[in-house]
């Protein structure tokens, strides 16, 4: 079926608009300038209403070590384009690893059984919810693409030629209005053993970055072109090599998890919120224990989360933490983990329910003599033996 010329095409947008999506994607896909610079005219010759017709807008192949961002620029471009990262239609090609399980995404034929039980998972209807009022333009994303069968691959021929994807009920799905995204970490050990030699005569040279980023592309090639056939490569319009990520790159990725903590806090409390302090030392902490050559930054998420999040969510939930308070985190000295403490009104009031830091800050003494300490609070690490609090009548 194929969908009259200029019936799903948008309308123009200003240059201003196109310079602001530029803008937005670089502030949210953190060091990697080169997929901005090459997503970005793409979306914009869609906006103006001349991306090609007969195909999709765009069809790009993410490649890269993992936790360089390639599912994240995905979701952040539905973010900017259509305000949240759920208009996305995602699909895990681990799901798909057996030739016989491709057919859940087009639907058995007619005279098969689960023929009128089961729904494709990429029906027109679906790709239609990922769009907004904002534009018609939808994101489609195959995640991990070298798991995939075989059947998928060839399934994505016709969808990257033509646009145009034949349903197992002899409907059709248009994808003229899309982009398509596909993701795959293929040559990701050899890029990891390119970044740290271990032996030879490369162990211990070191090598300007724009040599050793064009290494890492020539193995990320290689390793496409012997995964996939060359008429699968060829209609490709993009294949984009994400880099590893530097420390500033890092640093930058744990200030945006920060702020969408505390953005987080404020909405799910209200006028219950409160402040979150995190000093350099404390961040620095986190980066170590939350990033990896081997992982990037796919870590750091979970190290935020199970190092702020949890204990704050206990010091809330205890009613430790009052309405417009300020909660600072610094390093524990025995470096098991992190300390949370509150300022008040002139005291200085350490949150950890098991132990007193040693040392604590003179204006935690000073508050101490007027005023009876509360237990301290330690955000310990996980799966560490909770030291229990001692009684008024313990002796030390």
């Amino acid at each position: 079926m194929r969908v009259p010329a200029g019936s799903n095409r948008p309308k123009r947008q200003t240059w201003e608009a196109c310079q602001d999506l530029a803008a937005q994607l670089a502030s949210r896909i953190v060091g990697q300038p080169s997929a901005v610079s090459q997503i970005t005219p793409y979306v914009e010759m869609f906006q103006a209403g001349l991306s090609p017709e007969g195909r999709p807008a765009g069809v790009f192949l993410l490649l890269g070590p993992t936790g360089t961002g390639k599912t994240r620029t995905v979701e952040a471009l539905a973010e900017v384009i259509h305000g949240a990262e759920r208009y996305l239609l995602r699909i895990d090609c681990g799901e798909f690893q057996m030739d016989h399980e491709v057919a859940k995404l087009i639907g058995a034929p007619p005279g098969y059984l689960g023929h009128r039980e089961t729904q494709p998972l990429l029906s027109q209807q679906r790709l239609n919810a990922t769009i907004s009022e904002g534009s018609p333009l939808s994101l489609v994303l195959f995640d991990e693409i070298e798991k995939a069968a075989p059947s998928l691959t060839r399934l994505l021929l016709g969808i990257l030629d033509r646009a145009t994807l034949r349903l197992g009920d002899n409907s059709s799905v248009n994808f003229e209005t899309s982009l398509i995204f596909l993701t795959s970490n293929l040559g990701a050990r050899e890029m990891l053993r390119e970044l740290n030699p271990g032996f030879g005569f490369q162990a211990g040279v070191r090598r300007e970055r724009p040599e050793l980023l064009g290494k890492l592309e020539s193995i990320a090639l290689g390793a496409v072109r012997r995964m996939f056939s060359p008429e699968f490569v060829n209609r490709i319009d993009a294949v984009i090599t994400y880099q590893p990520l530097d420390a500033e790159a890092l640093a930058a990725i744990l200030e945006q998890q920060l702020a969408e903590l505390q953005r987080h806090v404020n909405y799910r409390l209200g006028e219950g919120a409160f402040a979150l302090e995190v000093p350099p030392e404390s961040r620095h902490w986190l980066l170590r224990r939350g990033t990896s050559p081997e992982y990037g930054a796919r870590e750091l998420k979970r190290t935020v989360h199970r190092h702020l999040m949890q204990p704050l969510a206990a010091l809330v939930a205890a009613g430790r933490i009052e309405p417009g308070m300020r909660v600072r985190v610094e390093p524990d000295p025995a470096g098991e983990g992190l300390l949370l403490w509150a300022r008040g009104t002139g005291l200085l009031e350490w949150l950890s329910p098991w132990s007193r830091p040693p040392g604590a800050d003179p204006a935690c003494r000073a508050g101490a003599a007027t005023a009876e300490a509360k237990p301290s609070v330690r955000a310990a690490a996980p799966g560490a033996a909770v030291p229990k609090p001692r009684s008024g009548s313990d002796s030390p």
